[in-house]
C-alpha cells in the first residue's frame, strides 16, 4: 500500500473532495482529523482501483470486506482498520445523501467488535506472598487477612465483601450468603483458610473491640468488617487498605481488589473446575462473562508450553 504521505497528497474524485470539505466547513473537524479521513479513504480507493474498479458507483460491499481482510492479513492494528471503516461509512453515507450514489456499499459491512482485554490474575505464589505479608498480631491485620481470604477464596466482589453481615456466615457448614448485583443472592462455599481467618477475626472480641457505639448506624451493628472508626467498612476504605497491603507485600502488578476475584476464577479453571460451577460461584448472569477466564488459562497453557517443551521453538 502507498505511504501515508503519498495518500494525503493523492488526487481524489471531486465528490470525495466535497465530502472532506464538508467535514472541514460543516463539521468543523480538526486538520489532523481531516488528514486521517483523507488518508483512510485514499488508501481504500487506491487499492480498489488496482483490484476492482476506479468508479465510485461500481464499488461493492464485497470489495470493502476484501480490503479490510487484506489489512488484517498485513497486520494493521484492529483500531486503525476499525477507524478506516468508519471513514468509509461516513463518506458513502454522504455520497448517497448528496445524490452521487444510489446505494451505500458499506450499509451491510459489519463493524469490528472491540476485543475485550483479559483481566489480570495473580499467580498462586503472589497470592500466598500477599497473605503471608499481613501481620496477624493486631486486630487490623486479622481483619485484612480475612478480607483477602474471602475475596480470593470465594471470588467475591469488593462491594459484596463490605456488605456482608454476621448472619450471612455459616461457619459450621462452610458457606456464606452473598448479595450481588441487582440484589440477587447466592450461596458461596468458604474455603478452610477463609473460615480460619474469619474465626480469628471474630474471636477474642477482635471485631467488637473496633466497634464504635457513638458513630455506628443501625446497619453497622451486624457488619462483618469494620473500619478503624468502628463503622461498616466502605468499598473505598477496603480498596485503600488492600492496596496498601499489596504494596507492602511487594506485588508489582497494578493493584485493584477485583484482581483477587479474577485470580480465584482463573485458578479454579486451571485446576479443572467446571465452567458452570465457576459461573454460579461468581454470580455471573451469563456464562459468556465467565468464559473470558478460559482464555486466560489457554494463554497460560500456551506460555508454559513454549517455555517447557523442547520442540516448541526453533533450535
Amino acid at each position: 500500500m502507498d505511504s501515508a504521505e503519498s495518500l494525503i497528497k493523492k488526487q481524489l474524485p471531486i465528490p470525495v473532495m466535497e465530502y472532506l470539505n464538508y467535514l472541514t466547513v460543516e463539521r468543523n473537524l480538526a486538520e489532523l482529523s481531516i488528514k486521517s479521513y483523507r488518508r483512510d479513504i485514499a488508501a481504500f480507493l487506491s487499492w480498489e482501483s488496482d483490484h476492482h474498479t476506479s468508479e465510485l458507483a461500481d464499488i461493492k460491499d464485497t470489495d470493502i470486506e476484501e480490503f479490510l481482510a487484506c489489512r488484517v492479513e498485513q497486520n494493521y492494528s484492529m483500531s486503525s482498520t476499525s477507524r478506516l471503516l468508519t471513514s468509509l461509512k461516513g463518506m458513502f453515507k454522504y455520497l448517497v445523501a448528496e445524490g452521487y450514489l444510489s446505494s451505500n456499499p458499506t450499509k451491510f459491512v459489519a463493524g469490528f467488535k472491540k476485543t475485550k482485554s483479559l483481566p489480570k490474575a495473580l499467580t498462586t505464589h503472589e497470592v500466598t506472598r500477599l497473605l503471608d505479608s499481613i501481620p496477624t498480631d493486631n486486630v487490623a491485620g486479622l481483619r485484612d487477612k480475612a478480607m483477602v481470604e474471602l475475596l480470593y477464596g470465594s471470588g467475591l466482589r469488593i462491594s459484596e465483601l463490605v456488605s456482608l453481615n454476621l448472619h450471612d456466615l455459616d461457619l459450621e457448614f462452610g458457606f456464606v450468603k452473598v448479595t450481588g448485583k441487582g440484589s440477587k443472592q447466592r450461596i458461596v462455599p468458604l474455603g478452610t483458610n477463609s473460615q480460619v481467618a474469619i474465626l480469628k477475626w471474630l474471636e477474642h472480641n477482635n471485631r467488637d473491640s473496633m466497634f464504635n457505639d457513638k458513630l455506628s448506624k443501625r446497619s453497622d451493628l451486624e457488619a462483618l468488617f469494620l473500619s478503624r472508626r468502628g463503622t461498616r467498612i466502605t468499598r473505598q476504605g477496603a480498596w485503600l487498605i488492600l492496596k496498601e497491603r499489596a504494596k507492602t507485600s511487594g506485588l508489582s502488578v497494578n493493584w485493584y481488589p477485583h484482581i483477587l476475584r479474577h485470580s480465584c476464577a482463573t485458578h479454579m479453571l486451571e485446576n479443572g473446575a467446571d465452567l458452570k460451577i465457576v459461573q454460579e460461584m461468581l454470580g455471573h448472569a451469563s456464562i459468556v462473562t465467565t468464559q473470558i477466564y478460559t482464555k486466560i488459562t489457554v494463554e497460560n497453557l500456551k506460555k508454559q508450553y513454549f517455555k517447557a517443551h523442547p520442540r516448541a521453538n526453533l533450535n
